[in-house]
């Protein structure tokens, strides 16, 4: 590749960052959010839901954390999307059995597996997080799945999302997330 190529292909990296870079953000948000949320409703058998929302929101900053400290990179900015989507989708799961199946937090949670499934498609092998209009959907399933986790009242917004500690981050965490 030659120095002209380079260039011209550097502002597609950076643009392409932003937009895997929000929708990572918006769904470590996701995820972080669903931990006061258990925490207001009590102890009474929410113990292990708190823990793995906890973890998930845990493992989705560790995503962020990773995109954020290194160069724009599409197919490894994708897949920290991707992760950090896959882990907003499990806490969106818990949310989901700490609220007894009620029918806005099925309707949260189903938002949330589209929406990791929408950045898995785009972070896929084939486009390797470069595909336009994939990235659009993965986008749109995101917005979607902040809407569900809203009307749920798992996201309220206006409030402060708590802030995660990434912990450490082991090589097993790094490469099953394939970064």
């Amino acid at each position: 590749m030659n120095e002209h190529n380079h260039e011209e292909r550097e502002p597609t990296a950076v643009a392409l960052r932003a937009s895997h870079a929000a929708r990572a953000e918006s769904a470590a948000a996701r995820a972080a959010a669903l931990i006061p949320y258990v925490e207001q409703l009590g102890s009474d058998g929410h113990a292990d839901a708190a823990w793995k929302i906890a973890h998930a929101a845990r493992v989705a900053a560790q995503a962020l954390a990773v995109l954020s400290e290194s160069a724009p990179d599409p197919a490894a900015d994708s897949r920290c999307a991707r992760n950090a989507a896959a882990s907003a989708a499990q806490a969106s799961q818990m949310g989901q059995l700490v609220d007894a199946d009620a029918e806005l937090s099925a309707v949260a949670c189903r938002a949330a597996l589209n929406a990791s499934q929408a950045a898995g498609v785009a972070a896929g092998a084939k486009y390797l997080g470069t595909d336009e209009g994939l990235n659009a959907e993965a986008d749109a399933a995101e917005k979607a799945a902040v809407t569900a986790a809203v009307n749920a009242g798992w996201v309220r917004p206006g409030e402060a999302v708590p802030s995660v500690a990434t912990g450490v981050r082991s090589p097993e965490v790094m490469s099953m997330m394939h970064l």
